[in-house]
């Protein structure tokens, strides 16, 4: 098996395959989120960092006016092909997502999958918070999801999992080795075994992330007042089930609401 040191976001494929398992508990669950938060119809939505697009296709499909933006092209040409494919418009594009301004405001944004804390300092977050708010009309919602550092309880700081679709089947090994919580600093590596009928490689990729305790992650968001903290799940995707934010909370879904 070969193996190399890589971006895993210039493997699109692989990507999508490695995260996209929950898809359809998101989907659900956004559509609830919408029906139960957002004022009004909701039919259109935006989604920075959105990666290969793995819910941005299906809202498509399910009727919603979508787009998004990412930092890496090849995620973006992936997406883009994988909504003309399913007779949908390319309203992909590349972007950043700690500076951007929409030519419209849409009803609702989301970032589910812990994107948000590849923005590696304070002022990138806020200045991203802000490009959201601005997205949005009044009462529109961002739907974004992230891990957090507990200070109570411990920390998960390694995961394993598998996928298959068709002849593609992967291992995803993810393991936090470097935790630096004054910088703020978490860095994981992520190792994916590839397998094919004809062969197999492995895809090794160290990834940095910012960390948030739950007070970090209030300062941050009070630093933003353009927007208010509605509600709070967690990755379990219960819309019934809603959390409060606290010393031992590792995951959070925050829906936050343009005042």
């Amino acid at each position: 098996m070969k193996s190399a040191a890589a971006n895993l976001y210039d493997y699109p494929r692989y990507y999508d395959l490695a995260f996209g398992s929950d898809w359809k508990a998101e989907l659900e669950f956004l559509r609830a989120v919408f029906d139960t938060h957002v004022p009004g119809k909701v039919r259109s939505l935006f989604e920075p960092a959105c990666g290969t697009g793995r819910l941005l296709f299906r809202l498509a499909q399910a009727g919603y006016q979508v787009a998004g933006i990412d930092l890496n092209p090849r995620a973006v040409a992936y997406c883009n092909r994988r909504l003309v494919r399913h007779g949908l418009p390319a309203t992909v594009q590349p972007g950043d997502m700690a500076h951007f301004r929409l030519p419209r405001k849409v009803d609702a944004d989301f970032n589910m999958i812990n994107s948000f804390r590849h923005l590696l300092s304070e002022d990138a977050a806020r200045s991203h918070l802000r490009c959201a708010a601005r997205s949005l009309r009044k009462g529109g919602v961002y739907v974004l999801g992230l891990h957090l550092t507990p200070t109570q309880g411990t920390a998960l700081d390694e995961e394993r999992w598998s996928a298959r679709r068709g002849n593609l089947a992967i291992n995803v090994h993810l393991k936090t080795f470097d935790l630096d919580l004054r910088r703020r600093s978490e860095r994981c590596r992520l190792v994916i075994d590839v397998y094919t009928p004809t062969q197999s490689r492995q895809i090794v990729d160290d990834l940095v992330f910012r960390t948030y305790t739950a007070s970090q992650l209030r300062r941050l968001l009070a630093g933003v007042p353009e927007l208010s903290l509605v509600a709070t799940y967690d990755f379990h995707y219960r819309l019934d089930v809603p959390i409060e934010i606290a010393a031992d909370t590792q995951d959070v879904v925050l829906i936050l609401q343009r005042r």
